[in-house]
């Protein structure tokens, strides 16, 4: 048993309670914390005016991929993919058959403002069905785009519509959710980012890069859908190194790079050399600045994004890559024997004097040298490592690209090589250094 007076002091406790906890639910909600439920009537409608470039937002960037136009009508974002086959460059001697939107692999980035009304026209160009999924989007079920399950699938020749409110904003993808592993091997796939509506707080430079992999057989011109483990070409926005755009940055500016991977099987550390980071936002949820870790690598997950943000303030060429040693390698394969010590040379001259003029077994001492020989490649293939660097051949390829930071820039187009300042390029050591700093050879 228990008094009134008792009964009414408990009531009172938990009055209290409940208020205070709606009160840090509104604060939450006013901050973004947590998003207004996008699971709307299909009929809702946002009273923003559509969102404008550079008025309400900084356009982001996407190395290497174009972004879809859009049109007004009526208040109406209007957008138009068209899934069709693509002949795709991964770098120049490196093409293939592949799926992708609007004549690109990936398909082109769209680009909108949270609060903006969208409608998109999907046109099916491929010989199978397909459908469009908005991957984080937080969209009316009938708008999800899981074939047989939230929609009729789209048949070759027919034209969807989809259309919604965008109630959130970050880093977001889209890709079919029918015969995915078939349509998503072949490069069905691209970048969805939301903008928040205020250009005051964006960054000076914001980019965006899909990750992916394929398996391509050297000689062939189709990727293999069917592969699920041994993935030979490991790209940023569909493109490998030497032929991934660098990063071009001025320094003081304060910097975004969202990165989204929709590879098949593979997550992919991403390592910024020269600078720290803080990650800001996973999946389009920001992450509130006390939460935020920092670091030089960001694990990006399969069917994730993350996002980093950091002040350029160090110039240089600054290398940013996946830290999976073979995933910065181009068409690698398991059937290579390991002769890292092995002296081929009697075997080499038998091969060459009886079955294969100029033949000659490679990796007896690692395999850095590929990237200087020039050697021959088969038909429609490229070499595994890169391109050719300011001082030397860069030993590297496939999820590969550079940030560059330079003090004095009049555009954002590739400024070359940096070069550095006196006294500040690592370089051979002398005899008398070595010598005064008692260090043998």
């Amino acid at each position: 048993m228990i008094t009134r007076r008792q009964f009414m002091q408990k009531g009172a406790v938990a009055a209290g309670a409940a208020t205070a906890g709606m009160a840090v639910a509104a604060n939450l909600l006013s901050t973004g914390e947590i998003r207004a439920d996008a699971r709307n009537a299909p009929g809702a409608d946002s009273n923003l005016p559509p969102g404008q470039p550079d008025v309400d937002y900084r356009p982001v960037v996407t190395p290497n991929n174009p972004k879809l136009p859009w049109k007004m009508v009526e208040g109406v974002k209007v957008f138009h993919l068209v899934a069709e086959e693509v002949e795709h460059l991964f770098a120049p001697g490196l093409k293939a058959k592949c799926w992708g939107y609007n004549g690109s692999v990936h398909g082109p980035t769209i680009e909108a403002v949270e609060g903006d009304r969208v409608r998109f026209y999907v046109t099916n160009r491929l010989p199978e069905p397909t459908t469009l999924h908005w991957h984080g989007l937080l969209v009316p079920n009938g708008m999800d785009g899981v074939g047989g399950l939230t929609q009729h699938i789209i048949h070759p020749g027919e034209t969807y519509k989809y259309e919604f409110v965008l109630r959130q904003h970050g880093t977001f993808m889209y890709h079919p959710h029918h015969d995915e592993m078939t349509q998503m091997a072949l490069g069905m796939m691209g970048l969805f980012i939301i903008h928040p509506r205020g250009i005051d707080q964006a960054p000076d430079r914001d980019f965006a890069i899909l990750l992916s992999e394929w398996k391509i057989t050297p000689g062939t011109s189709r990727p293999d859908p069917n592969e699920m483990t041994e993935f030979n070409i490991l790209t940023m926005n569909a493109a490998v190194y030497p032929a991934t755009e660098p990063l071009v940055v001025k320094q003081g500016q304060r910097v975004r790079i969202r990165f989204g991977n929709l590879g098949a099987m593979d997550h992919h550390p991403i390592h910024l050399h020269g600078y720290s980071f803080c990650v800001v936002d996973t999946d389009g949820c920001p992450i509130p600045a006390a939460a935020q870790e920092r670091g030089a690598t960001v694990l990006v997950p399969v069917g994730s994004t993350r996002t980093i943000e950091f002040m350029a303030d160090a110039p240089g060429d600054w290398a940013m890559h996946c830290h999976m040693t073979h995933h910065v390698m181009n068409q690698m394969g398991h059937g290579a024997l390991n002769l890292i010590g092995v002296d081929t040379e009697k075997i080499d001259d038998k091969v060459r004097s009886t079955l294969i003029p100029g033949f000659m077994n490679m990796g007896q001492a690692g395999m850095g040298d590929m990237g200087e020989m020039g050697m021959d490649v088969p038909r429609n293939s490229i070499p595994m490592v890169g391109g050719q660097g300011q001082y030397d051949p860069i030993t590297m390829g496939g999820m590969f690209t550079i940030l560059k930071v330079r003090p004095d820039l009049t555009s954002y187009d590739d400024p070359g090589w940096y070069q550095h300042p006196a006294g500040t390029l690592a370089r051979l050591a002398t005899p008398e250094e070595l010598k005064r700093d008692g260090i043998s050879g």
